[in-house]
């Protein structure tokens, strides 16, 4: 699933129907070949945030991985979830929407960090972000999703990969998320009061921009839906739709305590920075930056 907003994503900038037939169908379940070398250098990557997140001290983090690259709609991160300090298999596991191509349905899916942290399209360069909420909310939040019949209750039967965050109708991986996360702050027992609150709070995911050709993939792509989208948006040719940039956002207005954590793997090694503008494209390390080497 990590890889199937991304790959959308960057079908839904791009102009022209040749697209479709390399883009879209690459985006459900692709597997990334990883070597060796690259295995190792990803496990090592993986130890330096998973020492990072326990010296936290936090219950729980959003976190964010990196996947297609997205550099040309200006973004870096495609799939969120919640890692919890205790409570699933190993420290630091992730639990988070999954999309089961093969069934045709989403389900919930907890995976171990280095699963999570390897789910990207590029095993030599790739990014993750953390963001630690303060101490009660971040509390909050392990709770919720640590109570498996209340994240399901949060769970739609349908998904797009696109679901406008503020319609039933369907629903992405990060919008499971941001819903999460009202329920777990505002107590919210349905997606409708879920959607709700966030709305009130002032959670306002950045329109994508698409190209008319996309328009028509909800008649044959299963998880491409247009028709939950207000059609103002559609006719100016922008989907609205929950990404990791904008429940960062909205975390960190809501909380502007809480703590950012960035991650990066490449030439270098390991980077690691706290707070301050992103880590620059290709990981390449700049003065306060954390290295690691890995080689």
């Amino acid at each position: 699933m990590g890889r199937l907003l991304p790959a959308l994503l960057v079908a839904l900038a791009t102009a022209g129907a040749a697209q479709a037939g390399s883009v879209l169908p690459q985006g459900c379940d692709r597997p990334v070949a990883v070597n060796a070398t690259q295995q190792d250098r990803l496990l090592r990557f993986t130890a330096v945030v998973r020492e990072a997140l326990a010296a936290s001290g936090a219950p729980a983090a959003l976190v964010a991985r990196s996947g297609t690259d997205l550099s040309r709609l200006g973004l870096r991160y495609s799939h969120a979830a919640v890692a919890l300090a205790d409570g699933l298999d190993t420290p630091w596991a992730v639990r988070q929407l999954y999309y089961a191509c093969a069934e045709g349905q989403p389900r919930l899916f907890d995976q171990g960090l280095a699963g999570f942290v390897t789910g990207s399209d590029d095993p030599n360069v790739g990014y993750l972000s953390v963001l630690l909420l303060p101490p009660e909310a971040g509390a909050a939040l392990a709770a919720a999703t640590l109570d498996r019949p209340r994240a399901l209750a949060l769970l739609n039967a349908r998904y797009s990969a696109n679901a406008y965050p503020f319609s039933t109708e369907y629903q992405n991986c990060n919008q499971w998320v941001a819903e999460l996360l009202a329920a777990a702050i505002a107590g919210s027992a349905t997606r409708t009061e879920a959607q709700a609150w966030l709305q009130r709070e002032g959670y306002a995911p950045q329109p994508v921009p698409v190209s008319p050709w996309l328009m028509l993939a909800g008649r044959f792509v299963p998880w491409v839906r247009f028709h939950d989208h207000p059609d103002a948006l559609l006719q100016a040719g922008l989907v609205q739709t929950s990404l990791p940039d904008s429940l960062e956002a909205f975390a960190l207005q809501r909380w502007p305590g809480a703590r950012r954590l960035e991650f990066c793997h490449g030439p270098a090694g390991v980077l690691q920075r706290e707070g301050g503008p992103p880590l620059t494209e290709g990981c390449r390390p700049q003065p306060g930056d954390r290295v690691v080497a890995l080689d």
